[in-house]
């Protein structure tokens, strides 16, 4: 019999117990303004025995033990970074205090349940078992596939080994992670609802008394909660009509796991999920929880681990949809619109190629845009031309559809499984470009193939979720190193002809720039139900007033705002929001001294452009803030007030467009009543009329559309006002809606549903003097004068 399980059957005679208990330190993720993420601190535990007396006060002054009330609390034996840590109460006998300097502390005791069937007893940990550091016991998470980090062992005395995650109800098999100097990092498949998760290091370094390897292991739970009420990101591959279904790789990875299309389904989700691990986590690191996008799942025979193709059991996986091109695979690998290929005249020609079948398999409807990640199958090497066809790295699209797309060339190098990822990200061998293509010689090895290839195209996923290039990041070419997310100590690099580094900590590896993960905290496909409703305007409106001062407001509050003195790529930045939209301002006051202040001395004096971001989504940009806030921004009206030209909405950008303005009756000498205003439209605005009592009347725009127009008639008895305007508009102004001081809007007249909704509602202590903007065959320009 094993000398374990002797101890174990002389402890079970002794009926002694072992209880653990571990400090409680409060613990956060903090960010800079610079997007950087701080590496969660330490935290020590300790491995004690307590006293009988100690555990019977403690049990008296705590509360029942919840669901919610485990919600962000670590167990004994993590790293505390709850809010409080309490071990489930032990059968027994209270332990004798020889036992506290036992020979066995610094190893696995457990039984299966409790004594002679009684209720089951948790096990006395090591200090020698893994800490879990990125997440706590007891957290919510959203996304099946888990990243977390950790220690195993003393991290004074660095150990390699290995850490095992045993799955709640051995629901998924058992993965086997390294551990590297006593650190070690894993993925871990989540079920619905609680998940127990037992964690097992072992080293063959530790000395062993029975020359047994001795099991350290730890509990962790983590609730997954996953989400419905978001829109999904979803993944296609785009196959030629005439393709073969097959994509590059070398004649041993061929032999070996294949190159159909059946494989390239299952590379393709495991990179998906490895995408939504890494972007959880980034988002944790930066403060807003492990919020994340979600994927169209079916129920589907099981790809994450290995074991599922071997026994054919069915899981709930993410949807890759495979839609047929219309186009043969020698119009896909065309070269005159490979975009790597120099000579190339349509280097952009894939991307509508792929919107136009995207468009047509998923219909998608005004109002409800589908947000779509594209792989080109029929991506091929070509060694001769020395280019890839058929692949175009880009990320965009429109009202209706938002789209990446990339090419097939580098999904050999992906892991199929979760069980691959780490061989994945350290496999050296190096690239055959007699086959397979070194991408932007940047992937001379397969797992440097496999960080441009994955990341690469998340680069451009970030680009479908509205994330422009950066100074760091993601988003400007911070994946050459995505492999450090995922393990724990980095390969030979053949890109750097260099060793990798011996300890990927948290200030090494990959991550999305700070500004992105704000970006991703108000996206639509982000949100999370405990999440404030926001208002379905969340557009930005800029207003200038008294002395040089500008208000910025937003119904759904505002966020960030972006500085950009004469540069391409933001540096600089002021944050508002606060950890919920809530705390979140609905105005601020911008002064051109403080923003000048915020920058760099030698950028002070430069053009300086503002890129305005709300809480709802909304973006505005002022091009010249000191244009902005110039003389051409005031007015004098007919009574001798100051009024101010807020910012304006559409493009002025129409053939013969003129400049409009009308100032209201009540600030003429002497004022006129408004009585009435007719809209002239079609499908977009054509002009306002105003008419006064007396038989006054002025015109905005031209009398065009609708024959005669639509009337809308104030209630001059009530003293009803006009207050503002909704708009829907674009590069023009599509629709219009009248806001009164009594609470009454009209119709929206024109199109309801073009471009996106802008409410015009002066700001508090300011009221409307007037009109302005531009007009062509329609209305392009539309903004407000204000006074006080």
């Amino acid at each position: 019999m094993p000398s374990f399980l002797k101890d174990l059957g002389l402890r079970r005679r002794n009926k002694a117990s072992l209880k653990t208990t571990g400090t409680t330190t409060s613990s956060g993720n903090t960010s800079s303004n610079e997007g950087g993420s701080d590496e969660p601190p330490a935290n020590k535990s300790s491995s004690t025995i307590n006293s009988y007396a100690d555990k019977q006060d403690r049990d008296k002054h705590s509360p029942p033990t919840t669901l919610s009330s485990l919600r962000s609390r670590s167990s004994g034996h993590l790293p505390g970074l709850g809010n409080g840590s309490k071990t489930p109460p032990m059968n027994g006998r209270p332990v004798l205090p020889s036992a506290q300097h036992s020979s066995q502390r610094y190893s696995l005791v457990g039984t299966p349940g409790g004594i002679d069937g009684g209720p089951k007893q948790p096990p006395a940990t090591s200090p020698l078992a893994p800490r879990v550091i990125s997440v706590s016991d007891g957290s919510w998470v959203h996304q099946k596939v888990l990243l977390i980090s950790g220690e195993a062992a003393d991290k004074t005395r660095p150990i390699d080994g290995s850490v095992s995650v045993v799955h709640h109800q051995d629901a998924f098999p058992q993965t086997h992670w390294p551990v590297s100097d006593s650190r070690f990092k894993a993925l871990v498949y989540l079920q619905p609802g609680p998940n127990r998760l037992r964690l097992d290091f072992t080293s063959p370094k530790l000395s062993s008394p029975n020359g047994q390897m001795q099991v350290h292991s730890s509990w962790i739970s983590i609730n997954f909660l996953p989400l419905i009420s978001s829109p999904p990101l979803q993944l296609c591959i785009l196959v030629a009509k005439d393709s073969p279904e097959t994509y590059d790789a070398v004649p041993e990875r061929i032999q070996k796991e294949g190159n159909g299309l059946s494989t390239a389904i299952r590379k393709f989700r495991m990179a998906a999920y490895l995408w939504q691990a890494f972007t959880a986590e980034q988002m944790n690191r930066n403060g807003f929880g492990r919020r994340c996008y979600r994927y169209e799942e079916e129920w589907q025979p099981g790809t994450l681990t290995w074991r599922d193709l071997e026994v054919g059991q069915m899981r709930n996986e993410a949807k890759v949809h495979v839609i047929r091109l219309k186009q043969t695979v020698a119009e896909i690998q065309d070269l005159d619109i490979a975009q790597q290929y120099g000579p190339a005249k349509r280097k952009g020609d894939l991307f509508p190629i792929a919107q136009d079948a995207v468009r047509a398999y998923f219909a998608p409807r005004p109002g409800q845009p589908q947000y779509v990640s594209c792989m080109f199958l029929d991506a091929h090497w070509d060694k001769k031309v020395g280019t890839v066809r058929g692949h175009a790295a880009l990320g965009g699209g429109d009202d209706t559809i938002k789209l990446a797309i990339f090419g097939s060339h580098c999904l050999q190098s992906y892991p199929s499984h979760i069980e691959e990822v780490v061989p994945a990200f350290t496999d050296c061998t190096r690239t055959d470009t007699d086959y397979v293509a070194n991408d932007c010689n940047e992937g001379g090895s397969n797992w440097e193939s496999a960080n441009i290839g994955i990341g690469a195209h998340l680069h451009e996923t970030g680009h479908l979720l509205g994330c422009p290039h950066q100074e760091s990041g993601v988003m400007l070419r911070d994946y050459v190193r995505l492999n450090r997310t995922f393990v724990s100590r980095e390969a030979y690099s053949i890109r750097t002809k260099q060793q990798g580094i011996r300890s990927c900590e948290p200030k090494d590896e990959c991550a999305w720039h700070r500004l992105d993960t704000l970006r991703f905290r108000f996206h639509p496909c982000f949100q999370l139900p405990t999440d404030p409703a926001t208002s379905a305007d969340g557009s930005v409106q800029v207003w200038v007033v008294e002395n040089g001062s500008v208000l910025v407001t937003a119904l759904t509050g505002i966020a960030w705002i972006e500085l950009f003195p004469e540069e391409e790529l933001c540096h600089h930045w002021i944050e508002y929001m606060d950890a919920a939209p809530a705390g979140a301002p609905r105005q601020v006051t911008l002064t051109e001294q403080d923003l000048r202040e915020r920058l760099p001395a030698d950028k002070r004096k430069k053009k300086l452009k503002l890129k305005i971001f709300s809480c709802g989504g909304g973006e505005h940009e002022v091009d010249d803030f000191a244009q902005l806030t110039s003389k051409i921004s005031k007015i004098k009206l007919p009574d001798g007030r100051p009024g101010f030209r807020s910012s304006k909405l559409g493009a002025s950008q129409m053939e013969n467009s003129q400049p409009t303005e009308i100032i209201m009756g009540s600030h003429h000498k002497p004022p006129r009543l408004l009585s009435k205003i007719k809209i002239y439209h079609g499908n977009s605005l054509d002009g306002l009329e105003f008419f006064y009592e007396g038989g006054y009347s002025e015109l905005l725009g031209k009398r065009g559309g609708k024959k005669g127009g639509d009337e809308f008639a104030l209630d001059t008895r009530n003293a009803e006002l006009v207050m503002g305007f909704y708009l829907r508009a674009g590069l023009w102004i599509d629709g219009i809606q009248i806001l009164t001081s009594t609470g009454r809007r009209s119709e929206i007249y024109g199109n309801a549903t073009g471009g996106s909704g802008h409410t015009l509602v002066p700001p508090r202590g300011y009221s409307i003097a007037g009109i302005y903007g531009t007009s062509g065959p329609w209305m392009d320009g539309f903004g407000l004068i204000i006074t006080r």
